[in-house]
């Protein structure tokens, strides 16, 4: 099934960055190799699509989430914290979208049938899409394994592997906790939704579950390594390393900078928990702007003018937006409130982490961070700046850190993540044309 080879392929995902940015590497490879490639998202990327010359179907039935409307949408949203913010998203922005997402794909495979459908896992379709649908799904998960295990601490509390029985009974209180507070609107919203369609969903199993359970593969970004240790191996799940967004060759001069200062550092709050640069941005800009350092703030396009005027000195540079890939092979520590897709950007370059987030799941990937030992995990979403500057500088002290960090970027520079991703896109569709 290689170039040339007329397959149609729908990807499918989220209007979040996050999210959409990894599957763009796919979708071109996948355009590249020859086949019909089109794209479920929402409009907020219909520039960025036609621009790669992708076939665009925007959301119709479904509600366009985005980094930058969530709380516009939900007011109250803004006022909750830890369990109970992620029992909201978990309901509000997950859940309920399940059957508007699927009547959407739904109406598109009438219109124009697809081959295989390479969706977000977090749109939760994969059963109502693979029984109702028929076609096979692969699901794209662009954050850590989620999948549950006896071995693995329950999600959402930033918990490492409990190693002593006063750890393991708090996590599976927590456990308890997560099914049947946080964690039960979401899963009872899809249990509904699922009966409307003549389906039944298992309630004892978490609604996270579900793309590893209904899906004919699953394209896990990161490595096993950055995972915690689990009694059972899932043989649908790959691991492919940092699937990064798809970029053209540019000749823009980039940070000019680079190379003046004796270290470089990089800080982001992120795209979605940006609005309060005083939550990590400023703390870090506080902790290191009188050091010999290159400090290169990315806002994520809030407050970025605001911080430019506060912060003038030569050796601080602030833009909405910063190259990466660019900038990493110049830095020494990365700061960051613990985006899954910017770790593992930093961890693909041998940048060791210094991270500071709790919400949107950001706690359990900073876990992973410290279990790792690539990076120190602050444990909070607020550090002040002496905490910072102590990582910071604990990191630069010990070599350790960065040696880690590049066995990690080893690993990832063994597999080309998109080819990879590719690789098992093609063979679920042959395997599902095969003859049984």
């Amino acid at each position: 099934m290689g170039r040339g080879a007329n397959v149609k392929i729908l990807l499918a995902s989220q209007a979040i960055a996050g999210h959409f940015n990894p599957m763009t590497g796919i979708a071109m490879r996948l355009k590249d190799s020859g086949h019909d490639v089109a794209f479920y998202t929402g409009s907020v990327f219909a520039g960025k699509l036609a621009g790669f010359g992708i076939r665009h179907f925007p959301f119709v039935r479904a509600i366009e989430h985005t980094a930058d409307n969530l709380n516009e949408l939900y007011p109250q949203r803004a006022k909750l914290k830890g369990p109970m913010a992620i029992r909201f998203d978990g309901e509000r922005i997950f859940a309920s979208n399940v059957t508007n997402f699927f009547e959407d794909i739904r109406e598109l495979h009438s219109d124009s049938a697809f081959d295989a459908l390479v969706m977000d896992s977090s749109m939760f379709i994969q059963r109502l899409v693979s029984v109702l649908i028929g076609k096979p799904v692969v699901s794209f998960v662009p954050i850590c394994n989620m999948e549950s295990d006896p071995w693995v601490p329950p999600l959402f509390f930033g918990f490492l592997p409990a190693r002593t029985l006063p750890q393991k009974v708090l996590q599976a209180g927590a456990r308890i906790v997560i099914q049947q507070v946080v964690a039960k609107p979401a899963r009872d919203s899809y249990a509904k939704q699922l009966e409307l369609f003549g389906l039944h969903a298992d309630t004892s199993r978490p609604l996270t579950d579900e793309p590893y359970l209904w899906s004919d593969a699953v394209i896990q970004t990161g490595t096993a390594s950055l995972d915690y240790p689990r009694s059972k191996v899932n043989p649908k799940v790959d691991y492919v390393g940092a699937l990064l967004p798809y970029r053209r060759a540019t000749a823009e001069a980039g940070i000019k900078q680079l190379g003046r200062y004796a270290r470089t550092v990089v800080v982001t709050q992120g795209t979605v928990d940006n609005k309060d640069p005083n939550k990590l941005i400023i703390p870090a800009i506080e902790a290191l702007k009188d050091r010999d350092m290159l400090v290169v703030v990315a806002t994520g396009g809030a407050g970025t003018d605001d911080l430019r005027k506060r912060y003038a000195g030569p050796n601080v540079v602030v833009e909405d937006f910063v190259d990466f890939e660019a900038v990493f092979p110049s830095t020494d520590v990365f700061i960051t409130n613990g985006g899954f897709g910017g770790v593992l950007l930093s961890l693909a370059h041998g940048v060791p982490v210094v991270s500071a987030g709790i919400n949107e799941g950001k706690n359990d990937v900073n876990a992973r961070v410290e279990h790792a030992g690539v990076g120190i995990n602050l444990r909070t979403e607020s550090p002040v700046a002496d905490a910072v500057e102590k990582a910071v500088d604990t990191i630069l002290a010990d070599p350790g850190w960065r040696e880690r960090a590049q066995a990690i970027c080893r690993e990832f520079e063994a597999t080309d993540g998109c080819a990879a991703a590719a690789a098992i896109i093609e063979r679920t569709v042959r395997d599902a044309a095969a003859p049984s």
